[in-house]
């Protein structure tokens, strides 16, 4: 078959024109047009193969150079499915550079929605900045028209399947191998087609979410710069102008400006000469001082610093006394994997590299850990290490390394107010004051240790001398908990490597950094809604003489621990301490945290009622003969259809949203609680009547919060019952506490409180 010469910068496709042919790339490059973006195709990959299951072209392609195509006429499933059965290596071909695009793809997905939640928290910021200025200065504040309605980008049950990642990565492995396993399945035309079907169904459903983000994004920047000029970018250079250059606040807000700039000045989804000439009109009209400023606005990180920071991978294998065989390998492979121009690429030889590197990453960790317990001083490299995953200066990105060293030499041991960094979480295990988690078997360390001594792995000796064992307990921690969270909360789990890369640095790294601060403040905004989300109901038995059976509500504030890398998931690890009820959560974060951290902070707890309530229910969790929040729930999702609650659109809105949910219970209840703690709690109604009544029965408003709230017709029903099932308990705790006083016996600070709980004043 001959091949077609197509010169460079040749449109080939443009979304919208007839799907008829594939063509296979032999020589040159092509450039792939998507919503907000583009990806390339070299020699292998083929064009249109991912679009199989559609009519017309959604993607458009252009010749990035000049390029030599093998054309394949598409004119039916049955034609593709005689082509597959009479060239396997065709078919081969076809699937890998499907894999490669899906995969590609995901990965952009990834990235847009950091950048979702990344930019509507940006825009809060900024317009929250304008308005404490115009208070500041006695101004009157300036309204965004729209701005109340836009909300933030929830991601999780509406982001792209990530767990495809690993499945066509898988593929593309058995694939491009030429062991038996991939000649078997060539030789199954009905699987190559199959998997062609699936595949192009996958593609065009991460489309679609791309193609949803990108609208977000394009909407958030309508924000900034709008056509018809009342945006954030008019409010705060109008503020700048009156303010002047020499004003305290002006430093500030001019770096506050060029930020918008550089974002949005070639944002394609706005008008690039109208942006263009507002950009040129303000920086005519500053000084040239402070032209000069906003020129040289990024000051370099000091020599000092890159100093002291210079040869870091050695001082910190020197530090852990690391095996010389293996840190001559590891250094090796860091270099190797520093040249990579794509760190996520998806080739055998990078998975490889990052597997390498994973492992010898753990391993390190481990000795340097170990070193750390009886250094009376830890080098920069070793703490920025221990913290952050960080191995090496280049790695890390000159322009990182000052936040990075500043935050490393300013941290300190928060465990008090049950916030640890992963370095001090393990300090607390070797301490005994925390006891390490469970395992993927749902084990503790005691079951663990009781597992292999009946397995005869170790003996009673053994086993009496690791129960005391402190670096046993962290050795236990570290194989089971360390690598899979590191990995979950990073979010890219397909490729994921544990050292720190300038690569993976989406926003700026101060902003995104993890506070005691912002985790305190977002849990009180949970609370400030759902106010008995981390009680649990108990017996008082330092109090049982007096109180009898009679139960109290006790606060267990979950633990949470800062991962050593830059991610975008939270992980609900686990709802209780080892077996005990009455003990803190765990929860799991990036120190570097691309999205929001108060949304991720919601969905967690979601998460968290979710699971504890079948917890505390057991094997009768999704019984509805037994009232709790899970069994409501599950009886409600199942039986919808049949709810005459429900209105026809009430309930097709179920129903897609279920979709979304990939028909995980689990999935929706968090979805609709974080509507709940977000919407419904700000008097913004968005859940139907039977999910609003579950949500308002088992997770109440606080006192102030509800007696606002019922003057709201759509509340004021469920309020009601609420309210009487509230008085009962009251006069039935009231009546108790009057008994005491009447004896002469002190009232406990424990019925006081649980008085207060369940007025809902705590």
């Amino acid at each position: 078959m001959a091949g077609i010469t197509l010169e460079k910068g040749k449109r080939i496709y443009s979304n919208g024109q007839p799907m008829t042919a594939f063509h296979l790339v032999t020589k040159g490059k092509v450039l792939v047009e998507y919503p907000g973006g583009t990806y390339q195709l070299g020699k292998g990959d083929v064009i249109g193969v991912c679009e199989i299951c559609s009519e017309v072209h959604f993607l458009g392609y252009v010749a990035l150079e000049d390029t030599v195509i093998l054309t394949y006429p598409f004119n039916s499933m049955d034609a593709l499915d005689e082509l597959l059965q009479k060239h396997p290596d065709v078919a081969k071909l076809f699937l890998l550079s499907m894999f490669h695009q899906i995969n590609t793809l995901l990965e952009l997905s990834f990235s847009s929605e950091v950048n979702c939640t990344s930019l509507h928290q940006n825009l809060m910021e900024d317009y929250a900045k304008y308005n404490s200025l115009c208070s500041r200065y006695h101004m009157q504040p300036q309204p965004l028209e729209g701005l109340e309605e836009i909300s933030a980008h929830l991601g999780g049950g509406d982001s792209a399947d990530m767990w495809l990642n690993s499945y066509y990565l898988g593929l593309q492995h058995i694939y491009s191998g030429t062991g038996a396993d991939s000649k078997s399945f060539m030789l199954e035309p009905g699987v190559s087609l199959g998997m062609l079907r699936k595949g192009s169904l996958d593609f065009r459903k991460t489309y679609t979410v791309v193609e949803e983000q990108m609208n977000y994004c394009s909407n958030i920047a309508g924000y900034y710069f709008s056509s018809s000029g009342n945006d954030l970018f008019a409010l705060f250079t109008s503020m700048y102008n009156s303010l002047g250059q020499n004003n305290e606040d002006s430093h500030a807000l001019l770096a506050d400006i060029d930020r918008i700039i550089r974002q949005y000045e070639n944002d394609p989804s706005l008008g690039k000469a109208r942006v263009s000439s507002r950009i040129a009109a303000f920086r005519s009209s500053l000084s040239p001082q402070d032209s000069s400023a906003q020129e040289n606005r990024s000051e370099g990180t000091s020599a000092a610093v890159i100093q002291e920071l210079t040869g870091s991978l050695d001082t910190i294998l020197g530090f852990a006394g690391f095996d010389a065989e293996k840190g001559n390998a590891f250094r090796e492979q860091v270099e190797t994997y520093r040249a990579l121009e794509d760190k996520t690429s998806t080739e055998d030889t990078a998975v490889r590299l990052r597997r390498q590197l994973t492992d010898a990453f753990y391993a390190l960790y481990a000795d340097v850990f170990k070193a750390a317990l009886n250094a009376p001083k830890l080098p920069a490299p070793v703490k920025m290490f221990l913290y952050f995953g960080y191995v090496d200066e280049e790695l890390a990105g000159t322009a990182n390394l000052s936040t990075l060293y500043e935050l490393a030499n300013g941290m300190t041991d928060q465990s008090s107010l049950g916030v640890y960094t992963l370095y001090h979480w393990l300090l607390a295990v070797y301490n005994g004051d925390k006891s390490p988690s469970r395992n993927e078997f749902d084990e503790d360390y005691t079951d663990y240790l009781h597992k292999q001594k009946a397995g005869h792995y170790i003996t009673a000796a053994q086993l009496t001398e690791l129960e005391k064992d402190p670096m046993s307990k962290v050795a236990f921690e570290m194989q089971n908990m360390f690598p899979q969270v590191n990995k979950m909360t990073c979010g890219r789990v397909t490729t994921f490597c544990p050292l720190f890369s300038a690569d993976n640095v989406l926003k700026d790294l101060r902003t995104a950094f993890v506070t005691t601060a912002q985790v305190h403040k977002a849990l009180e905004k949970i609370k400030s809604i759902d106010y008995s989300a981390f009680y649990r109901e108990s017996m008082d038995y330092d109090n049982m003489e007096i109180m009898g059976k009679e139960t109290i509500h006790l606060e267990f504030l979950p633990d949470m621990i800062l991962m050593p890398n830059v991610g975008i998931r939270g992980v609900m690890w686990q709802e209780i301490e080892g077996k005990k009820r009455n003990s803190p959560g765990r929860m799991f974060f990036s120190i570097f945290h691309m999205e929001d951290l108060a949304t991720t902070m919601v969905r967690l707890t979601g998460e968290f009622r979710w699971e504890m309530c079948k917890r505390i229910q057991s094997s009768r969790w999704n019984d509805v003969s037994e009232r709790s929040l899970t069994s409501e729930y599950f009886d409600y999702i199942q039986f919808y259809r049949k709810n005459q609650e429900l209105s026809g659109e009430a309930k097709e809105r179920v129903r897609n949203s279920l979709q979304r949910a990939k028909n995980s219970f689990k999935e929706m209840f968090v979805r609709d609680y974080i509507i709940w703690v977000l919407f419904e709690g700000a008097g913004s109604p968005r859940l139907n009547k039977v999910a609003r009544r579950i949500l308002l029965t088992y997770c109440p408003f606080p006192a102030k919060l509800a007696a606002s709230m019922e003057q709201n017709p759509i509340y004021t029903e469920v309020m009601g019952r609420q309210k009487v099932l509230r008085g009962q308990r009251l006069h039935r705790l009231n009546t108790l506490r009057q008994k005491l006083r009447n004896s002469g016996v002190p009232v406990p600070d424990t019925l006081e409180a649980e008085f207060a709980f369940t007025q809902g004043n705590v």
